[in-house]
């Protein structure tokens, strides 16, 4: 099976970019199944059900949130109401939505998506992320119930993120992170089979910082006061993440690369 994961979507410019090429990149990659984290997609803060329906309605499989996850109010009650879309697992339990589910692919094979929240460095106190991570990966297990097993790990420390990548190895096809919006030149196997790639990196405007408008970032940096709200920046967007290639009897990746695609950095794609 082939699964494209793409990192965090800032604005309007990277649910542009999103909408332009997926449909593209499904085609001409021969991808099975794509998870997107789109909790930045709305204003840069959030996602609204309007425009996780327009991702969703373009070819995006699954949409995956984060620390942000509710900023748009109106995801409280749409996440209920549309099964694609995935919240962090270690959320409070009376959060609505899910952390985890079991996605139908082609040819019935199934893909199953966990999404977690880090504790290092992170404002708010969640729950313990690796056992969280044990409980799902043991509803559906690799090579088993689920063909292919995506983890992603929406957090802060690349130390973390490396713990997780480790912590399921041989258990999930990727492990990869999400959150700082820089991708991560460590796209690898690990020894039990499972693709890693530290963070993914943003789908935005990567002339800007972490995506957003460059002016009001500077100016909190450089006098520590704040003249307004920061605001997605607007140039043509950089989509990245990483394809993985995974032997359908096993789950494990046979294969991956990273995956940049557009605007300002230099381009990557699979060659497999």
């Amino acid at each position: 099976m082939r699964l494209l994961f793409l990192g965090d979507i800032v604005g309007r410019t990277g649910r542009n970019g999103i909408l332009d090429r997926i449909a593209r990149l499904r085609a001409d990659w021969k991808l099975d199944f794509i998870v997107v984290n789109g909790e930045n997609a709305s204003s840069g803060t959030g996602l609204t059900g309007g425009n996780a329906t327009e991702l969703l309605e373009a070819g995006v499989d699954c949409l995956t949130l984060g620390d942000h996850a509710f900023d748009q109010r109106d995801m409280l009650g749409f996440i209920d109401s549309e099964p694609r879309i995935i919240r962090p697992i270690n959320f409070a339990k009376a959060a609505p939505g899910k952390g985890f589910r079991l996605f139908t692919a082609p040819n019935g094979r199934k893909v199953l998506v966990i999404q977690v929240l880090g504790q290092v460095f992170m404002k708010r106190p969640f729950d313990d992320p690796f056992s969280a991570v044990d409980a799902a990966l043991k509803t559906a297990p690799m090579g088993g119930l689920a063909q292919a097993v995506i983890v992603e790990m929406h957090a802060e420390a690349t130390s973390e993120k490396m713990a997780m990548g480790h912590w399921c190895d041989g258990r999930a096809s990727l492990v990869v992170g999400t959150h700082t919006h820089v991708p991560t030149g460590d796209a690898q196997i690990l020894p039990k089979g499972t693709a890693y790639m530290t963070d993914a990196g943003m789908c935005g405007d990567y002339d800007s910082v972490i995506g957003m408008d460059k002016t009001e970032p500077l100016n909190r940096f450089i006098t520590g006061m704040s003249k307004g709200r920061f605001t997605p920046a607007a140039g043509e967007a950089t989509l990245s993440g990483v394809v993985v290639e995974t032997d359908d009897r096993t789950g494990r990746a046979v294969n991956l690369a990273a995956v940049r695609v557009g605007g300002r950095l230099a381009q990557a794609g699979p060659d497999f």
